[in-house]
């Protein structure tokens, strides 16, 4: 510190990794930003002679995690492995050892935040990860700082590249599901096990991290219902159309009387809003606070560039606090709040979008709007789409009033039970207006 000189220990050089390593070594204006020169002390890989960019060749590198995190001229160790372990372990290591960590780590912030937090204030050092949701888009940075004056009401977001695009081409090209994946593969957008991404299990994580700062309680992940894409076919963006919506992957977090709600799941979104405008790769958030209204922020949230960003931004603020002497910000809003109750998903009350076949024949219509009306749920709109005369039956769109959740459920398991309903193809929860 005395020196003008500030170490970092990266673990990771990975796509990120590389990209944040490459820009520290090459971009002087950093350490005028910085207050300090920023010195890269090394990189933890798992194959040191794995081929690498020239400007990386002066990089010492190591297989040994303990020459960065107990090297006392490392100051903040940046961490970029991604996953749960050994991560989550380093982390708690360096933040024990009085470093500070950077971390695009949205896995173990989402389980883990609220501890790392607390070690982080114990030790007084920072625990930062602007690059953990939203990529290059400044998300966490606003919401721990620029919406402090706000009561935070809502937050819709579409925080994940991959099914954004997939849905994106899905709407645009007409095709199904498992042609916009391999799509998505085939481009680089979606990994060869796109699990995370398709069934919600990533935006998540995201949206365990941004509940918990917008309200300023612990939100758990275990917590946070999510649904995926894979049951979406291309017809549904056709008929989506037609209704005036386009269907994205949305993860909502809402307050409510009860409590929190906080989800993830496909959703109709009115054409008109500006959610519904968010395409391919990018990002968005909606904050609606009581005092700014409704705040939009768009932008690529994923990708080597935009990542790097976010990861060098908050390298660069943990730099200018250590060169000044600042306390660092807490970490976690709700760190320390008293928890607010998150609503169970079952007690979600909304509208519905429906598809389904059924018998082309008198009386059956009839039959699944008494089933519907048996729990509660009263139909707005009922049109007829398609049949099919050699199996005799008809794909039928159903819209529903608001309901609850766990009629709406009751109801489908019922309806998908009458012998004159061959199927019970999908059914999208509806956005409401923020």
């Amino acid at each position: 510190m005395k020196s003008g000189r500030i170490g970092i220990g990266l673990l990771g050089l990975g796509i990120v990794g590389s990209a944040v390593a490459e820009a520290l070594a090459t971009n002087a204006a950093y350490a005028a930003r910085a207050g300090a020169h920023l010195e890269l002390r090394g990189a933890l890989v798992r194959d040191r002679q794995r081929q690498r960019s020239a400007r990386l060749r002066d990089l010492a590198l190591t297989t040994d995690a303990d020459a960065l995190l107990d090297d006392p001229a490392v100051a903040i160790i940046v961490e970029l492995m991604g996953g749960e372990e050994p991560a989550y372990t380093y982390l708690r290591r360096a933040l024990a050892a009085g470093k500070h960590v950077v971390t695009a780590n949205k896995e173990v912030i989402a389980k883990y935040g609220g501890e790392l937090s607390a070690l982080a204030a114990v030790n007084n050092v920072a625990l930062r990860y602007e690059a953990s949701v939203g990529g290059g888009i400044p998300l966490i940075a606003v919401l721990q700082r620029d919406f402090l004056a706000n009561e935070i009401s809502n937050v819709a977001a579409i925080i994940n590249g991959t099914t954004n695009y997939i849905l994106t081409s899905m709407a645009k090209d007409g095709i199904d599901f498992a042609e916009a994946l391999a799509q998505a593969q085939h481009l680089g957008y979606a990994e060869a096990d796109p699990r995370n991404d398709i069934e919600g299990i990533d935006a998540a994580y995201k949206l365990a991290i941004l509940a918990g700062l917008a309200f300023r309680t612990p939100v758990h992940v275990a917590d946070v219902f999510h649904e995926g894409i894979t049951g979406l076919r291309a017809r549904d963006f056709r008929y989506a159309s037609e209704l005036g919506y386009a269907v994205k992957l949305l993860a909502i977090a809402k307050r409510t009387p009860a409590g929190i709600q906080a989800r993830v799941h496909p959703a109709l979104v009115q054409q008109d809003e500006p959610l519904a405008k968010v395409d391919g790769v990018f990002n968005a958030i909606q904050i609606e606070g009581d005092l700014s209204g409704a705040v939009m922020i768009q932008g690529r949230g994923a990708g080597p560039g935009p990542t790097a960003s976010a990861v060098i931004a908050d390298i660069l603020e943990v730099s200018r606090n250590l060169r000044e002497g600042r306390t660092p910000l807490a970490a976690i809003s709700g760190a320390s709040a008293v928890p607010v109750p998150l609503v169970p998903m079952q007690e979600l009350r909304t509208r519905y979008y429906v598809r389904m076949s059924m018998a082309d024949r008198p009386g059956v219509l009839a039959r699944v709007a008494q089933v519907l009306g048996e729990e509660g749920i009263s139909i707005a709109s009922m049109i007829q789409k398609e049949v099919d005369e050699d199996a005799g039956s008809a794909e039928v769109v159903i819209m529903t009033h608001h309901a609850v959740e766990r009629a709406f459920q009751r109801a489908i398991a019922r309806v998908a039970d009458l012998d004159t309903v061959p199927e019970v193809g999908t059914f999208v929860r509806v956005m409401e207006k923020v």
